[in-house]
Order: C-alpha cells, then sequence, then structure tokens
C-alpha cells in the first residue's frame, strides 16, 4: 500500500511539473517512470535572457560565440537563499503560477531561474508537489508558490462565481441620458468582474427599464415581481447607486458571513441626531436608536425577507401616501414596529471615495464629487427666478444678496409688490399662504417669452432657499438642454397606487427651456393658484411622459437635518429654510465657491460641525 500511495505522489508531482512547462522542466526521469529527483533541467542552461536585458549570475546569456556555459546546481545563483540579488526581476513582483502555468514554454526572462529553483519533489518531500521558487532582487528571502495551489485557486474563484450567480443587483439608474449612461458603465463594470471569474453571470437590472411601475425608485412596488422572478434561484437582492463601486470579489465575501437562509436587511447605518421634519419627527424621545441605509455605499436584502416583504405587500397595498425620504421610509416598512428585522450594519459597505487610503476592507466605495462633464455653463446660461412676497422683503431678501445674489448673472424676484430697492417685479398674481402655482406658471411663462431664447436653463427657487450657482453650472454641464430636463430632488405621492413624482420645490427646480417649452405647450395648468406649484408640476411632467430627474445635492431641509455621514460624501448645492440656523453661516460653510472662502479672499471660519 506504502509503495502504490509513494508511486501515486511520485507521478502526481511529475505530472504538476509539466503541467507548468509542458515538454520542457520535467525532472529527468519523471517522464519514464523512473525516480524524479530534483536537478535542474538541461534546457535551462540554454535559455539565458535573450530579450538584451543585462544578465548577471548563473541566469545570464553566453556571449556570442562563447560555449554555452553548464547547467547552474540546483539552488544556485537565483534559487539559494542570499542569492537572490542574481536574480532576474519583472519589477518587484514575483512570478504568479498562473502566469507559468500560461506558458508554452519558459520565457526567456526568468526559464533559468525558475527551472533551477524546482525544488524536491515528492520522493523526498512527503508527497508534496513541485514548488516554483522566485526572488527579487534585494529580497533576503524566497517564496515559495506550489504549483498545485492553482487548482484550489480555481476551485474559489468557481465557488465565487456560482455565488455571485446569486445575486441579483438592481441599480437605482435613471432615464436621463446623463444618468443612464453612467448606470449602464457601472452595470459594464460588474459584469466584466464576473466574466474574470467564470461562466456564471450575474443578474444587474436598471431601475429605469422596468417601466411598469411609475414608482419603481421607490423599491417596494418591485417586491412582488423580485419574490416571483428571482425567489427559488437567488440568495440576495443588492441595491446600489449609479456612482457606487462595487468590487464583486469583496461583496461576495462578505455576504458570505450572512446564513441566506434567514432574513437579512444589510447596509451602512445611517440614524438622525435629533428628530426632524423630513422623518416626521420619528423616534422623537431618542432618534438614535433607529437606523436606515445609506443608499450611496449599496444596501442588501435576503431572498426570504424579500418573499416576506411580497407577501405583505399582497395582503396590505402600499397606502397612497408620500415619498419623501426614501431610505428612511424603506427601513420603517422593514422594521414594521419592531416585528421585522432591523438594519445590520456591514463595515464594508462604505461611502468612502474609491481613490481613499481607507477602502481596502470595502466591497463597496462611492464617486463622492461633482459631476462636470466639460466647461461649467456659462453664467448667461442660467436665469434665475426668485419667489417671494412683501412681508419677505426685510428679512430674506437681504440674505439673498449677501450670499448667493453674485454668484449669477441673470436674476429676478417676482413678489406681489413691486419693490425698486430690490428690486422686485409684481407679476400681478396674489400672495397665498399655501401653494404658489398661480405664481410659478407665471414665471414660466415669463421665462419663455420675456427672456433671451439663447438662455437655456431656468432655476425656481425660494426666497429662503441656499444655492450654489457656481456648483449648479458645472452640473449642468452633464446635461443636454435640448432633452426636457426636470431636475431637483425628487419626491413622490401616491406612488404605491399610480401616483407620480414631482421636484420639491424649497431645494430648487432646474429646468431646460425645452421643458418648459413642452409643459405650457400642454394644457395642463393649475387646477387652482394656491395648488402646490412643485406637484403640480410633477403631475404634468408626468402625463407627458418627461421623468423628474432626481439629484441628491439638491436639498429641502437645512444641514442639520441630513445625518452627518450622509452629507459627508457630498457636494451640495442646495439646502432650504432659515429657521433656528444663521443662514450666512449656512452658506459660507456649505455652499460658497473656492473651498469656502468669501468674496475678499479670506477664509470663513465656520466648523460644519457645529451646524
Amino acid at each position: 500500500m506504502e509503495g502504490r500511495r509513494a508511486r501515486r505522489a511520485r507521478s502526481g508531482a511529475g505530472a504538476a511539473a509539466a503541467a507548468v512547462f509542458p515538454g520542457r522542466c520535467v525532472p529527468p526521469g519523471a517522464e519514464a517512470g523512473g525516480e524524479p529527483r530534483c536537478p535542474v533541467p538541461e534546457v535551462c542552461w540554454r535559455s539565458g535572457l535573450e530579450r538584451g536585458r543585462a544578465a548577471r549570475g548563473p541566469c545570464a546569456a553566453p556571449a556570442a560565440g562563447a560555449a554555452p556555459r553548464a547547467p547552474p546546481a540546483p539552488g544556485a545563483g537565483c534559487g539559494a537563499r542570499g542569492a537572490g540579488r542574481d536574480s532576474p526581476r519583472r519589477g518587484n513582483r514575483p512570478w504568479e503560477p498562473e502566469q507559468l502555468r500560461g506558458a508554452a514554454e519558459p520565457s526567456a526572462e526568468h526559464s533559468c531561474c525558475v527551472c533551477a529553483a524546482l525544488t524536491e519533489c515528492s520522493a523526498q518531500g512527503g508527497g508534496k508537489a513541485f514548488a516554483v521558487s522566485v526572488v527579487s532582487e534585494g529580497a533576503e528571502d524566497e517564496t515559495e508558490l506550489p504549483v498545485l495551489q492553482n487548482s484550489e485557486k480555481s476551485r474559489t474563484i468557481s465557488k465565487i462565481g456560482r455565488e455571485l450567480k446569486g445575486i441579483v443587483f438592481v441599480i437605482q439608474s435613471q432615464s436621463n441620458s446623463f444618468h443612464s449612461k453612467r448606470a449602464e458603465d457601472l452595470k459594464r463594470d460588474i459584469l466584466k468582474q464576473a466574466v474574470d471569474l467564470g461562466k456564471e453571470l450575474p443578474t444587474v437590472l436598471l431601475i429605469h427599464q422596468i417601466d411598469r411601475h411609475e414608482g419603481a425608485w421607490t423599491i417596494l412596488p418591485l417586491m412582488t415581481d423580485f419574490s416571483v422572478t428571482y425567489g427559488r434561484n437567488s440568495s440576495w437582492i443588492f441595491f446600489c447607486e449609479e456612482d457606487t463601486r462595487i468590487q464583486v470579489v469583496k461583496l461576495v465575501e462578505t455576504l458570505r458571513r450572512f446564513d441566506k437562509s434567514k432574513e437579512w436587511f444589510l447596509g451602512k447605518a445611517l440614524y438622525d441626531e435629533e428628530s426632524t421634519i423630513i422623518h416626521h419627527y420619528a423616534f422623537a424621545e431618542n432618534p438614535t436608536v433607529f437606523k436606515y441605509p445609506d443608499f450611496a455605499a449599496g444596501w442588501a436584502l435576503s431572498i426570504p425577507l424579500v418573499n416576506k416583504l411580497a407577501k405583505k405587500l399582497k395582503s396590505e397595498p402600499l397606502k397612497s401616501d408620500f415619498t419623501i425620504d426614501l431610505k428612511h421610509e424603506i427601513a420603517l416598512y422593514i422594521w414594521q414596529k419592531g416585528e421585522g428585522p432591523h438594519l445590520t450594519p456591514v463595515p464594508e459597505f462604505c461611502t468612502d471615495d474609491v481613490n481613499s487610503y481607507k477602502v481596502d476592507h470595502c466591497a463597496t466605495t462611492f464617486s463622492n464629487f461633482l459631476p462636470l462633464c466639460g466647461e461649467p455653463v456659462n453664467k448667461e446660461d442660467v436665469f434665475v427666478a426668485v419667489k417671494t412676497c412683501r412681508k419677505f422683503h426685510g428679512d430674506r431678501i437681504p440674505v439673498v444678496k449677501q450670499t448667493w445674489e453674485r454668484e449669477a448673472a441673470l436674476i429676478e424676484y417676482y413678489s406681489d409688490y413691486a419693490d425698486i430697492s430690490i428690486p422686485t417685479i409684481d407679476l400681478g398674481i396674489p400672495n397665498t399662504d399655501r401653494g404658489h402655482c398661480g405664481k410659478t406658471f407665471a414665471i414660466l411663462e415669463r421665462f419663455l417669452n420675456h427672456t433671451s431664447p439663447r438662455t437655456p436653463w431656468l432655476v425656481v427657487v425660494d426666497d429662503d432657499t441656499l444655492i450654489s450657482i457656481f456648483r449648479l453650472r458645472k452640473l449642468l454641464s452633464c446635461y443636454d438642454p435640448n432633452e426636457p430636463v426636470f431636475l431637483g430632488e425628487r419626491y413622490g405621492y401616491g406612488l404605491g397606487t399610480g401616483g407620480y413624482s414631482y421636484i420639491t420645490g424649497g431645494g430648487g427646480m432646474v429646468f431646460s427651456r425645452t421643458a418648459v417649452q413642452k409643459l405650457l405647450a400642454s394644457k395642463c395648468r393649475c387646477y387652482s393658484m394656491d395648488a402646490p406649484d412643485d406637484m403640480v408640476l410633477g403631475m404634468c411632467f408626468s402625463g407627458l411622459g418627461i421623468p423628474i430627474t432626481h439629484s441628491p445635492l439638491f436639498h429641502q431641509a437645512r444641514p442639520m437635518d441630513y445625518p452627518k455621514d450622509y452629507l459627508s460624501h457630498q457636494i451640495p448645492v442646495s439646502f432650504h429654510k432659515h429657521w433656528n440656523i444663521d443662514p450666512v453661516k449656512v452658506y459660507f460653510t456649505w455652499l460658497a465657491p473656492n473651498t469656502e472662502e468669501s468674496s475678499n479672499g479670506k477664509k470663513v471660519g465656520y466648523n460644519r460641525e457645529d451646524l
């Protein structure tokens, strides 16, 4: 028995050597069934360095016309301890086993040293396979890479590929040409990484292509379809933004830690430090106890949880209500007042920039920069309309003039009273205490009929909106004004029952001239003068088939209303409201151009942590 085992081990070792260098660096006697010793095959000394590199040591090519030098002894020169300085190198990287195995014969640059380093094989090493020993220049030690570890590595890669196929990737994409291209780029990157792992490819879905649901971006209406389509053969649904960057191997390894047969809700945890209006003052006594995911880092649902949510939605359809902050509302729905799982924080889901030194452990990162697709649009290409009324002329308008007005080349203030000191323009629309639909539609008419047709962009803001026109001009370089663009922070109404999306007005609403033309050419108008203008606009554009374009850089509320971790990976374009804050301080801390510098070149000494 022992003899047969030894012979099988020796045979396997010889085959392993042949697999490294087919037909070449096989120890003499191995092919003939003899005892495979480990002398240096005679082929090694012939190869030398034939590509003109300076050669040293036993691997050097013989001079022209000189007799071939004798093969080096086993372990001499490049293979022996302390002799690494004589070895050829390629940078400082040892040769990988798969690089060696793929060659039809040893390359001229490293064949001698690799062959010379074939170590004692199975007859003398207890059944161990041959190993390749490669030493970088200047190294004092050698690194042994077992040839047969390739098969183990192949099995590992194959396993990762199979597990990857069990992940359904859902990218929060949009139909606007700029955003759809970014989402397609991310999809290609995910699939390219998958191809490198084998033939098993995961499913990658783009939200904007799931057109059966007006509110597909709110995710919950899709749970039934996810359950039916992927409930049997998948393990996870992984959601991400178009700017999320994913290392699929690390993602698979991260998800492997969690039992896929159980209900899991995974993500990078955010929490409110104080109760906030955008979350309807939820958990007012201690808002820090409730965690919700930062979508930028990606988040995951196990299939058992998806199936459970689908079953609940079948028996309890979504209510016709507002969608304000989707990440918080999804977490609330999953939690089910304590009956469902809490969010489990996953440290490998990160929002650090991909180039940060902090991301070595991360399965995901985030491109936290302001999009710039060429030169910023010209100042004269952006017309700014400020909605105000007489009672705010004295306190809100001075803030605008003290902060961001100087960034705008074209700006007008629309009020219910003509004040030449500002100046304001009276549009003949009485001020209302609720919505301002009549005033907003009058502004749209004026933009279309009384401004230069060469001005492609209109921005409508409130008198207590704080905005960076400087950053907005950079952002608009990514959008085509010949498309009907309606851009800002997206909210939703009744999306579980066929409602519509809209751009919330406080953070600023951006229109391309093309969008305004298409809107006013339709018959869609305010159902009353005091109707909520942002919601009516959303309803109108939805009816016209013009999609809302969302940017998280616009904000309906104050900086203190958002988690610090959430804002840390943003370069914001706007905030809204002056309530209980110093709006000038907020502007110069968060929004002022040139790295928070004032117009006189002196840095303003404000700290975001204080706001």
